[in-house]
């Protein structure tokens, strides 16, 4: 599932792309025709995103709302696009560029109140300039629920996923099992300064960068063209740092990796 940096990347480029002019919207699958309509032909005054939600906010209040989910994507390009392929959900189409959004979890209508229902349910974002750690820490540091699960709660903190969640770990030396209660404010402050970081990279980039200059060397990436990471899908391989073998073990349904040595418990 795409982490927060990706909807905040779309987000930029959509805004740049769209904003403060007429988009045409359709629907070619004919699942989104109703909400496709209900926005067609208007001017897009902004696009942001919170953690994994993409929000397109069109003039007289009405939203797109779009999460990704484990199959959705953007097709972004310049004009002209050609015909739909595939499962097209949405079409949009600007002055210069056009979109097309394929197997989403989510695309909807939302009015001003609904979107904001959304934005309430959800933890602060470190990718946005308004979001305050301070919500963030009153639950991680009063809960005895491990701090693995925390981080990919939407609700504590909105866009970690989980390759974001094993690194800063690791970068940390914190287990994932660790309670929340057992974290130290300086701990959480690291951790949520490092997010910060770590996840621009990732929007600047389009790519997740995770592993520190000094130690990417040695084996290569989980997957053809991607960067290194530390722990993230290298199960069975040395520590980047200790040599130790990273486990592998699942947490709440996701898998979870994680350096016994440079984490202890």
């Amino acid at each position: 599932m795409p982490e927060g940096h990706i909807l905040h990347r779309l987000a930029r480029l959509h805004h740049e792309w769209y904003s403060g002019a007429p988009v045409r919207v359709s629907s070619p699958q004919g699942r989104f025709a109703d909400g496709a309509a209900a926005v067609d032909g208007r001017v897009l005054t902004h696009a942001d995103a919170w953690g994994k939600h993409l929000f397109h906010h069109y003039e007289g209040g009405l939203a797109v709302h779009v999460h990704l989910g484990i199959y959705g994507e953007f097709t972004d390009r310049e004009l002209p696009l050609g015909e739909p392929v595939g499962q097209v959900r949405m079409r949009m189409i600007g002055a210069r560029h056009g979109s097309d959004l394929r197997g989403p979890a989510a695309c909807e209508i939302l009015t001003p109140g609904e979107a904001e229902a959304i934005e309430a349910r959800l933890g602060p974002d470190p990718l946005r300039s308004d979001a305050d750690p301070e919500r963030a820490w009153r639950r991680i540091g009063r809960s005895r629920t491990a701090i693995g699960a925390l981080l990919m709660n939407q609700a504590v903190i909105a866009g970690v996923g989980n390759v974001y969640r094993a690194e800063v770990l690791f970068r940390h030396g914190i287990h994932p099992e660790r309670p929340g209660d057992e974290l130290s404010r300086t701990e959480f402050d690291a951790i949520w300064e490092d997010l910060v970081e770590l996840m621009n990279v990732g929007v600047k980039h389009g790519r997740m960068h995770v592993v520190r200059p000094e130690h990417d060397h040695g084996a290569p990436a989980y997957a053809r063209n991607r960067p290194r990471t530390y722990v993230y899908r290298r199960a069975g391989e040395p520590c980047r740092i200790c040599g130790t073998p990273v486990l592998h073990s699942v947490m709440q349904a996701r898998n979870l990796f994680w350096c016994p040595v440079c984490q202890p418990r």
